[in-house]
């Protein structure tokens, strides 16, 4: 059983989630958070920890970033767009219990760095404006664990989720593969 409360968009989301991994889990309903919800998200997050796991789009951004200026030291779990895509829809609930887990093994959480990557190292990688560019960062993505993200959003993450230039290194190799 994970011990943290995972906090999740929809009830489908929740469905998908409790398909994947014996856990605790939260919704959001949207974007319209209400004060009952942010409540229990609240004792949750003092209790025993949330890992807030979204869906890999616009919305799920937004309410991402909504909790996580609530809750700083909330784990995130990412799923990619293209485990969370099924006909055109795009969500939490679209993902095999395969992807979840994948995700919720690959937890992060946000914290001060030194900032050792740069929009440098985003173009000079082709992660940055070019062909396959979004590819490139969706997959290197799913392989780190910090979801799919516009570059300026992937470097972000890189710099603030602790990923260790061995740790990127090795998923570059990765890629290759």
């Amino acid at each position: 059983m994970i011990r943290e409360v995972i906090v999740v968009e929809g009830k489908d989301d929740e469905a998908a989630v409790k398909r994947a991994v014996e856990a605790q889990v939260l919704i959001t309903h949207g974007f319209g958070i209400s004060g009952k919800t942010w409540k229990m998200i609240e004792e949750a997050y003092h209790r025993c920890g949330i890992i807030i796991l979204t869906d890999p789009d616009y919305a799920g951004e937004n309410i991402r970033r909504k909790l996580a200026e609530r809750f700083p030291e909330a784990k995130h779990a990412f799923i990619s767009r293209e485990a969370g895509t099924r006909d055109d829809d795009i969500g939490v609930e679209n993902a095999s219990p395969e992807a979840i887990r994948r995700a919720l093994e690959k937890v992060r959480t946000e914290r001060e760095t030194s900032s050792p990557f740069t929009m440098a190292d985003m173009v000079g990688l082709g992660l940055s404006a070019g062909e396959g560019a979004a590819e490139k960062r969706s997959r290197l993505g799913e392989i780190l664990g910090i979801g799919y993200a516009n570059t300026k959003t992937f470097l972000n993450r890189l710099n603030h989720y602790g990923i260790t230039e061995e740790e990127f290194a090795e998923a570059l190799k990765e890629m290759e593969v």
